[in-house]
Parts: C-alpha cells; structure tokens; sequence
C-alpha cells in the first residue's frame, strides 16, 4: 500500500510518494513513509533528484547579483596558495595551486634554491578535476612515493606506487590497491613495503561511493612492492568487525605502533610490534603476518599519538589522566614502570606535538581558540629557547613540517582576514625567518576586522564566538549575518581563510559569526566535548541558539536577517535547531546532514559514529536521539525559516538518504510555509574532501544567492 503526494505550496514542490511503512522501536510506532529514498540507484530516487535540483536552480536564477557574486568570487578565489615544503629523502616537496586549478599540484626540488618541477598533478587524472589526492606517504629514502586517489569526492581510495627519481617509472606497479579507506600509508624503513588499513569489498557492484552498505571488518595490511594485492599480507584484524585500525611506523623503523579505534571516539587501544624480536621469532627479514604485538594498553581509557621513540623508550601524546592532554614516556623494556609523565597537562589544550632536530619538541596548544607554539626538550620536558614560536596574536597554525631528523621546519598560519605566510626556523643557526608571502588579488583586508565575545549559554556555561565583519559595520539590527557552528567528535572550529566568506562581507556587506560551541574540542575533552555528546547533545543545539540570541539581542542582526549554516555534524545541527527554535532564523541551510537518528548507524560508515550519538538499538540511547532527531522531529506550530539541504551523490560518509528524507518531510509537513524548503544535489561529489575548485565556486555562488533571496538583502558594494 502506498499514497502519492502532488506538488503543493507556494513554491509547487514536487510531488513525493509516501507509502505505509512503519516499525516499532522500543515501544514507539515510527512511520517513515520516505524510505525508498534510501535506494539510492533506483529510478525514482535519480526522479527526486532531478525534479528537486531544477526547483533549486530555477528559484535562485531569481537572485540578479549570482553572476556578480560569482564573479567577485572567482576573483578573490584566484590567488596562489602554497603548502609548507616537506624534505623526503634529498628532495623537497610543496603543494601549490596557481590560483583556480581544480586541484593542487605537487612539486619537487632538490634544494629550496632549485626549480620547481611538477612531481604530481592531480588535474591530469580527469577533465573535470573531480580526482583528488587523498592521502601519501613516502618511504624513509625517499625512493617510492604511495598515493591514493579518491574519485568524486568518495572515501574509497586507490592506492598507486611510483619512484622519486627523475627519470624513473611514474607507474611502479600495474594495477592500484583496491578497497582502501580510512587509511594512512606507512612504509617499512627497507623501503619494500608500506602498511594500509582496507575494508572488504562491498557485495553490491555499483559506482563507488553511492553504495549504502555498512563498512565493517576493516583491516591492516602489509603490501610488499611489485606483488598482486591478492598476496598482501593480513597484520591485524581487530576482534569487533565494526573497530578501526591506524598504524605509524616509528621514527628508526623498528617498531609499528597500531591504535585500534572504535568509532569515533578519541579512546584507542595501544599496540606495539618489534620488528626484531619478530624477525627473529620467524627467522625472516621481511614483514610476515606472524607478528608479536605488545599490548600496551588494551582497554579504550585514553587518547595514544605517537611523537617519538629512542630505543625502547617511547613518548605519547595522552589523555591519560589529563583531558587537555600532555606527555608521557613509557619504557617497553621496562613495562613494570608504566607510563612516565614528561610534560604535565596545562589550562590550554594540547593539539599537536612534533618532535624535531634530534631532541626539540614542539607543542602547539589551543588557547580561546588561538594557537601558541612552545618548544622544550624531548627528555626533560624543559623549556627551551626560543620559548616560542613567533606567531601573531590570534591566528592558527595551518600546517607544521619537520621530523626528528630535520635541522628546520616550516609553519604556516593564518587567521579569519589574513591569508598568512609560510614561516621558517634553522635549529642550527637559531634563525627565524618568513619563507613566504600570499597575496589576494581584491581583497580590502584593512576594511574588515575581526572580534572574540563569549556568550552565556542556556546553563550558565560561557561559550567563545568569533564575529567578522566590515569596520563600518553598523549594530543596528539590519546586518545579513551567517552563524556558523559544529560541535561534535572533539573537532575545534578555529579561524581559517575563506574568501567565500569574506565575499559575502566585503561585497554584500554581510556579517559572519562562528561559534566555538560545545561537543569540539576547544577547551578539552571534559569541558568541552564530553559535554556536548551522548546525553548531553542537547547542550550543543542551546549553546547555538543562545549565540543566535547574542547576535539578535546585541543589535548584529535579528532573525529575519539572520542565516546558520553547518555542515556533516553542523548539518545535523542546523536540522535541529530549525525544528527546536525556527523563529530565531531567517534561512538555514544545512550541509551533508545527518538527519536520521534512528537509522544512521545502518549505513556505510554510520556505526562509527555512536561515540557522540549513542546506539539507537539500544532504548536509553533511543530516547535521547528521540528527542531532538531532525527527521522525527519536524513540526507544524511554528512557520520555518528559508531552508537549504546540500548533499553530494557521492557521499557515501553521511549518505544523501538523510538529507532526502528530511527534505521530503519538510516539503510534506510545512508545504504552506511562506519561505521556500529545498536541496541543491551537487553530482560527482562526496562529503566535502576532494571537490575541484569550479565545484566549490558554484556551490558557494548557489548557496549565497539563496541566502540573499531567503534574507531580501540585496546589498552589494563592487
């Protein structure tokens, strides 16, 4: 049995067949009359997509500034972005984009001094520019280069191998390692082979990254150069098919750390492999699967990040006793003694250790979402000089290159208004100096400015919130303002160069606010992302409303003027917050989103996420999500806001279902509603990762013609 919906409302949806299923879960009976939409090959599914994308398309078409703003775009987008350069072997690599090339090309130098030659251009392995790197590691001579590439934005990667040297085979083997995600790529110091994480390949043989199926019994392999991947060798298999596995090997490659992670959550288990003992055992010098592995920690009670190792002596980066983290050693030939702390916990937040130059160690923590470096020494865990790195106040270390055998590294940073620069430091010399510059063409960076508030959440909790806007900014009420916000999995917000974003400022003379709230983590695992997860998730959709509550109550903006936007976890956010408190929002528009609580967890990589969400096969669980899941929570007492759904056909992260479902929801429930609900379906894309610069143009441009239109701001200054 089955109804069809016809088109209805203002806007004339499309019409949307809704049947008659419905299960009853833990006592609930739940109508979920769009699941056919979770097929995402069958012909009526590829029907709504194409009957919701031409809505979109033909409603934006109304907004007379697109091609403006996308030509302003464009422009601002046009400027040379460089990667910090990187030594493997004798040579240095650096990531570089001329300006709009779909994607960044890697080059090559045998010195800093000599000519750039094109190592690996990503732009020649599709005309569209739709293949992107994904992920590469070099062996320690720096002889062989493993790379994989992802096809439309999908998290599958193909995994190739080739040599360094000019001259030398581009295509080392004949055919790439299949099935690959999630995965680094480690290589064993005897430069034959590299450790990869894979899953099975799914029954289903369709294009990949639009299949649905569950990612289960992931696995770490050993894949010796120049033998079929049928011979690659299984190292570990983690007990529970739905637990993860990383590896690094160490520094002097004679250990393999493994973590085995499960879902999402920070905690891992800690395993170390001897390669020499095992050498021995087998009386083989080659990896084999006949590995000893030393369980180091075999419960999930803290975070473990290899830094380094001298010997049997290993250092860690924690949260063992310490939910900001710090440093500890721990002696595998002295097990008894446990783990040593060298470096205790302090008020910042620990984000990144690096050790360099032999025995420098470098920690950058986070600070009200501001970095500052600090240097010390590896085993005394005091303070060296320079103290710290030279940074200005307020911006982001972006990347950090240098190893413990590198006499130099290279930071670059950045804040909201500033593209930044690529920094230098000489260990020998003790000489600091700017390596270089970015440019953009047309931005007016001396117009713009930016400010840090805290605002006070709905239980008292002081929350952290960046507003960027232009100096003549006037708080009259009437600026457009875009919040923004995540607050999930540990991730912090921190500032970061988006020209879309100062477009929209510059030119349309828009606000942006970015709320730092919690489930991140910004202040630490227990202040801040323990708070915001599980039970406490509703902490996060208050903390949101109460920055939209700043920003109204402090004249910004009000909620006819004001959009929010998120995306993945944000998305889910953005899905909530609309059905929790809509008249606060003038738009919402709502990225990648996962929208269904009940059944996320039944799809590709979704079980990994029940460290932050719960399981809702289990009843306490289910009732929490019960409570504020986007799709089962639409309503009808209250008008919505504007609101955009953007997926991509290829996400097979938060799959496209999600954001299906709760748009035909919305369409059905509030098809009266006097402010338009649709969804832009970008083709050839997946979660976000990946996307070519012409595709990110265009959806930037879409969404903010949408927000002009759903706003009635047609502000613009050229």
């Amino acid at each position: 049995m089955s109804s069809s919906a016809t088109a209805n409302g203002p806007f004339g949806y499309p019409s949307v067949r809704r049947d008659d299923t419905v299960e009853t879960l833990h006592g609930h009976k739940v109508a979920d009359p769009y699941r056919w939409l979770e097929d995402p090959d069958s012909e009526e599914t590829k029907v709504f997509v194409e009957a919701q994308n031409k809505l979109f398309f033909d409603y934006i078409g109304n907004y007379p500034k697109r091609e403006t703003f996308k030509q302003k775009l464009t422009n601002l987008w046009n400027f040379e972005k460089f990667g910090c350069p990187f030594k493997r072997g004798d040579k240095y690599y650096y990531f570089h984009n001329s300006g709009l090339q779909a994607q960044s090309v890697l080059y090559q130098q045998e010195s800093l001094d000599a000519e750039a030659k094109t190592f690996l251009d990503p732009n020649k392995l599709s005309d569209d520019g739709t293949v992107s790197l994904n992920t590469y590691g070099f062996s320690k001579s720096g002889k062989f280069f493993a790379y994989g590439l992802s096809a439309s934005g999908s998290d599958w990667v193909s995994v190739h191998v080739r040599e360094t040297q000019p001259g030398s085979k581009e295509n080392y083997e004949e055919k790439p390692l299949e099935w690959a995600k999630f995965t680094g790529l480690e290589w064993t110091h005897d430069d034959k082979g590299f450790f990869y994480s894979r899953y099975p390949k799914p029954e289903r043989d369709t294009d990949k990254g639009t299949e649905t199926d569950s990612n289960k019994n992931a696995a770490l392999y050993y894949h010796k150069i120049g033998t079929p991947q049928s011979q690659d060798i299984v190292i570990f298999k983690p007990e529970d098919p739905e637990h993860m596995v990383g590896a690094e090997v160490s520094d002097d490659g004679k250990y393999l750390v493994i973590t085995v992670i499960r879902g999402c959550d920070p905690e891992r288990k800690l395993y170390i492999v001897d390669f020499a003992k095992t050498f021995a055992k087998t009386g083989k010098e080659e990896v084999t699967g006949d590995f000893e592995m030393i369980k180091v920690v075999d419960e999930f009670t803290a975070e473990w990040d290899y830094v380094a190792n001298e010997g049997t002596v290993f250092w860690f980066q924690t949260t063992l006793e310490a939910p900001k983290r710090r440093i500890v050693k721990y002696d595998l030939a002295h097990p008894e003694k446990g783990f040593a702390e060298v470096i205790a916990q302090s008020e910042d937040v620990l984000t990144q250790a690096r050790v360099v130059n032999e025995d420098k160690l470098i920690l950058v923590y986070l600070h009200d979402v501001k970095h500052v470096a600090r240097l010390h020494a590896l085993h005394t865990g005091k303070d060296l000089e320079p103290k710290e790195l030279p940074l200005p106040l307020g911006s982001i270390i972006g990347s950090l290159s240098g190893r413990k055998e590198d006499k130099e590294i290279f930071y670059s940073f950045s804040s909201f208004i500033t593209p930044g620069s690529i920094h230098r430091y000489d260990f020998e010399t003790s000489k600091h100096s700017v390596f270089r510059e970015t440019k953009v063409n047309g931005l007016k960076a001396d117009i713009l400015e930016t400010k840090q508030i805290f605002f006070t959440s709905k239980d008292g909790t002081k929350v952290p919130m960046y507003i960027i806007s232009r100096k003549d900014a006037k708080q009259d009420s009437n600026n457009a303002t875009l919040l923004y916000a995540y607050g999930g999995f540990n991730i912090s917000i921190t500032p970061s160069f988006a020209v879309t974003w100062l477009n929209f400022i510059q030119h349309m003379k828009g606000v942006v606010a970015v709320a730092n709230i919690r489930g991140g983590g910004e202040y630490g695992q227990e202040a801040w992302y323990d708070q915001g997860k599980l039970g406490k998730k509703q902490n996060v959709f208050d903390d949101f409303q109460a920055a939209a509550k700043y920003l109204i109550d402090n004249k910004w903006t009000k909620p006819d003027k004001l959009a929010i936007n998120g995306g993945s976890n944000g998305g889910l956010l953005v899905g909530a917050s609309i059905n929790q408190a809509p008249e606060l929002f003038g738009c919402a528009i709502a990225d990648v989103g996962v929208m269904d609580m009940y059944r996320f967890h039944k799809f590709t990589i979704g079980h990994a996420w029940v460290s932050d969400y719960g399981n809702p096969d289990k009843k306490e669980d289910f009732e929490v999500v019960r409570k504020y899941s986007p799709l089962h929570n639409v309503q009808k007492d209250k008008p919505y806001p504007a609101v955009l759904i953007t997926t991509g056909d290829h996400d097979d992260r938060v799959v496209p279902l999600h954001s299906h479902k709760l748009l035909a929801t919305l369409q059905h429930e509030a098809r009266n509603n006097a402010k338009p609900i649709l969804e832009r379906v970008e083709t050839k894309a997946g979660h976000g990762a990946g996307k070519s610069t012409a595709q990110r143009i265009e959806e930037a441009t879409d969404k903010f013609s949408f927000l002009a239109l759903a706003l009635d701001h047609h502000v613009w200054e050229d």
